[in-house]
């Protein structure tokens, strides 16, 4: 094994691998806290190491760069359908534990191979090449004056929860011609499943709700995304339509709330922005590099026996791409200042390469620069070294960004007293004129 001088000789503070035979976790407090040292650590074990998702789930994480390219341009050799997971279907992981849902197949352009992910995946890239980068723009500026106008007569606001964290939502509720009964509950699904809040539930309600939008549009198509791949010629099925929609939804808003987060805790605590002429584009990038807000997923699946990166595979092993890890490997350092901005693993590569990367990215700079404009004197509320991540072997994501600025003033008031539905279709029918949720307030803000 070729050691570098810079490995730690031994795992970092309560990581349980380091003699005793066992995986590395990618959960639990001191892997939130510090993943960097984890990532350090793992690449004493060569360019994959041994890890534990969570407790009982088991996988091999690629932390090299090299080795992460080989595998996701190989789809030959490693597949994406899940239902390839030799653990899972022997029962070692059983279908309840918290890491799952983001596993398990679904018959979307993620999880599907060769035709059939063809397909699929022709379908979502030609409706999003429709998508009008004006409209897109103009949107997000709307959505972003009303999250503001909520909080700035304050002169605080959480830029996570009240910001960064809503602002996706709502630019894709209006993406995919989602009417305001509909929107409020696909807000409450994905923010559930992904907070973990009665996540059973909300996964029911975003499915269910997402199913009444793919039967409206089936009705009364319009001009968005829904429409577009009922439209296109793969001719998708209902159920075809949903998933792809659960997906593009779900997997949009997560990252693209990380990204934003991210990127705006960089802009105000590095002093390399500051009246550096860099740009918000700069900060994305460095952000796509070096915290990206997918950290460790693309999962694979060997077809057969496979030596790998000097690491015996067996078929229906479960094979992650550390996007963090092979973003930092220390043999880019020499590097890294020629390679691409766009030659991160951010937005994976390969046949399952990010299709909506071009639309994130733009959401992303409106997004940040329309806050930074309104609110020039913007700093962070608490040192920096006090903010906290969320937990999980995914995602890189605070729990909060606590900000202040100077107050203004707004003609609009806030909306106050917001509720998001339950997912009892019948209550929220009954009440939504009196208890409209996120995105019905965002409406009628906008039409006052």
């Amino acid at each position: 094994m070729n050691m570098q001088s810079d490995f730690p000789v031994a795992p970092p503070p309560g990581c349980p691998a380091h003699g005793s035979g066992k995986r590395v976790p990618l959960h639990g407090p001191e892997f939130t806290a510090d993943p960097g040292a984890y990532y350090a650590y793992m690449r004493s074990y060569g360019p994959t190491a041994p890890v534990e998702l969570s407790p009982g789930v088991e996988a091999t994480l690629v932390t090299d760069y090299s080795a992460a390219l080989q595998l996701l341009q190989n789809p030959d050799t490693f597949r994406k359908d899940s239902r390839r997971w030799r653990d899972y279907n022997e029962g070692k992981v059983s279908r309840d534990n918290p890491v799952v849902p983001l596993l398990e197949y679904r018959p979307n352009c993620m999880f599907t191979d060769g035709a059939e992910h063809m397909r699929l995946r022709q379908a979502v890239t030609d409706s999003l090449a429709r998508v009008d980068t004006h409209r897109l723009s103009r949107h997000v500026e709307r959505v972003a004056d009303y999250l503001m106008d909520q909080f700035i007569s304050r002169g605080s606001a959480d830029l996570l929860n009240d910001y960064a964290k809503l602002l996706p939502l709502f630019v894709f509720n209006e993406l995919f011609g989602c009417p305001a009964e509909i929107g409020d509950r696909v807000i409450f699904g994905i923010s559930g499943m992904f907070d973990g809040i009665n996540a059973e539930k909300a996964n029911e309600v975003l499915g269910q709700s997402i199913a009444e939008l793919v039967a409206l549009k089936r009705k009364q198509p319009g001009d968005d995304v829904t429409s577009w791949l009922m439209e296109h010629h793969a001719q998708l099925n209902d159920g075809e339509m949903v998933h792809q929609l659960v997906l593009l939804l779900g997997a949009g808003a997560e990252p693209q709330r990380n990204l934003i987060a991210n990127a705006l805790l960089l802009l105000l605590s590095d002093e390399r922005y500051a009246g550096a002429g860099l740009l918000v584009e700069d900060a994305l990038d460095d952000v796509l590099w070096n915290s990206p807000p997918m950290a460790n997923y693309a999962p694979h699946y060997p077809v057969t026996d496979v030596d790998f990166a000097g690491t015996r595979l067996r078929a229906g092993d479960l094979v992650l791409i550390s996007i963090a890890a092979a973003n930092s490997d220390p043999a880019l350092s020499a590097s890294r200042q020629q390679l691409s901005k766009r030659a991160h693993l951010a937005w994976s590569a390969g046949p399952h390469a990010c299709p909506a990367k071009d639309t994130a990215q733009l959401i992303g700079v409106v997004a940040i620069e329309k806050l930074l404009n309104k609110l020039p004197d913007i700093e962070l509320a608490v040192p920096e070294s006090s903010l906290t991540w969320r937990p999980g072997p995914f995602n890189r994501g605070l729990t909060a960004l606590p900000a202040r600025f100077t107050p203004i003033r707004t003609d609009k008031q806030p909306v106050t007293q917001q509720q998001i539905p339950t997912g009892d279709h019948r209550t929220h029918t009954q009440n939504k004129q009196e208890k409209g949720g996120l995105w019905s307030s965002f409406l009628s803000w906008w039409r006052a």
